[in-house]
C-alpha cells in the first residue's frame, strides 16, 4: 500500500482526498518539485529547496518548504525505499482551498502540500546503449517556464507529439533556436565542447543540468552555455537530455536525422557514467 503525504498527515494513497475548489485544480496554480534520492540520499536537496522557494516567491504563496525535507525521507521510509538504488519524492504545492475567483483569495488560505514516493527503473544500460530519438516541436509553453509551476498542458502536447511520431523525446523550438525538452534540459556535444540553452525564462534550469556542469569540467570537457540554432542542432557530434529522472539520456535521432553517427557518443557515456558517480550510483 503506497503512503503518501497530505497537508501534515501520512494516509493511504486511496484515502487522500483534495477539494475540487482548491486552486491548483481549477487554474494550475501551484508549484511541483521532483527529487531524486539514491539510496535514501536525497540528491541536490538545497538545490530543490531553492527552486521551490523561488517559484513559491514569484508566485506569492506563503508557505516555507524547508520543513519538507524530513518529510521526503519519512516518505522514503513509509514505502520501503530507503535502499532503492533510485527512488523519486514528488512535492505538490497549490495556493490551496477558495471560492473561485481569478485574483489571489480574499482572505489568507492554508496552502494544499500533497508529496508521494516511487521507485524509478532506469532501462537497462544495454538498452540506454541504443540511444533515443526525438523529434522537435516548436514551443507554445507560457513566458515562464523557468518556474516549476504545475501549468503542464504544453508539456503534455510536447510529449505526446513524441509519442505519437514513434520517438522517445521531444525538442522545443522556437525563433530557431532548440531550447530543451518537454519534461528535460537538451545538451549538444561539438568535439570535447559541451553546450546548452543559457539560464533564462526560457527554460527549467535543472538540478541535473546543474550537476553536468561540474562533472563536465571534471572530465576536462568544456562547457558552453550559449543558444544552440537548429541548424548547429543537426551539426552536433552528440546530443543528450538531462532530468531528475532521465538522468543523461543519449539523443541519437532528431526528426529522423542521425545525431552524428547516430550512435551513442564518447562524451555522453563519460558524462553519465560521472554524473552516476557524483549521485553516488556506481552499480
Amino acid at each position: 500500500m503506497s503512503i503518501v503525504y497530505l497537508n501534515g498527515e501520512y494516509v493511504p494513497k486511496e484515502e487522500a482526498v483534495i477539494s475540487v475548489d482548491d486552486r491548483g485544480f481549477l487554474f494550475g496554480d501551484g508549484i511541483y518539485e521532483v527529487t531524486a534520492a539514491y539510496r535514501g540520499s536525497l540528491f541536490r536537496w538545497d538545490l530543490h529547496l531553492a527552486r521551490m522557494n523561488r517559484g513559491l516567491s514569484a508566485l506569492r504563496i506563503d508557505f516555507d518548504p524547508t520543513e519538507l525535507e524530513e518529510v521526503h525521507l519519512q516518505l522514503l521510509k513509509e514505502n520501503s525505499l530507503q535502499e532503492a538504488p533510485v527512488a523519486f519524492v514528488y512535492t505538490h504545492i497549490t495556493r490551496g482551498v477558495a471560492p473561485r475567483t481569478h485574483q489571489f483569495p480574499s482572505d489568507p488560505v492554508a496552502p494544499t502540500v500533497y508529496m508521494f514516493a516511487g521507485e524509478y527503473s532506469r532501462p537497462p544500460r544495454n538498452r540506454w546503449e541504443e540511444g533515443y530519438k526525438a523529434v522537435t516541436v516548436h514551443d507554445q509553453r507560457w513566458a515562464r517556464v523557468d518556474l516549476k509551476t504545475i501549468q503542464l498542458l504544453p508539456n503534455v502536447l510536447g510529449k505526446q507529439a513524441a509519442i505519437d511520431a514513434g520517438v522517445d523525446e521531444c525538442i522545443y523550438v522556437k525563433d530557431g533556436m532548440a531550447i530543451e525538452g518537454a519534461l528535460n534540459n537538451f545538451f549538444t556535444v561539438f568535439g570535447n565542447t559541451v553546450v546548452t540553452h543559457p539560464t533564462s525564462n526560457q527554460i527549467l534550469p535543472g538540478i541535473t543540468r546543474e550537476a553536468l556542469f561540474g562533472v563536465a569540467e571534471k572530465l576536462g570537457y568544456e562547457v558552453e552555455v550559449r543558444a544552440i540554432t537548429i541548424e548547429e542542432m543537426f551539426q552536433a557530434d552528440e546530443a543528450f537530455h538531462t532530468g531528475t529522472l532521465t538522468e543523461v539520456k543519449p539523443c541519437v535521432e532528431i526528426d529522423g536525422r542521425p545525431v552524428g553517427t547516430g550512435k551513442v557518443g564518447p562524451v555522453t557515456r563519460a558524462l553519465f557514467d560521472g554524473f552516476l558517480e557524483v549521485a553516488g550510483r556506481k552499480d
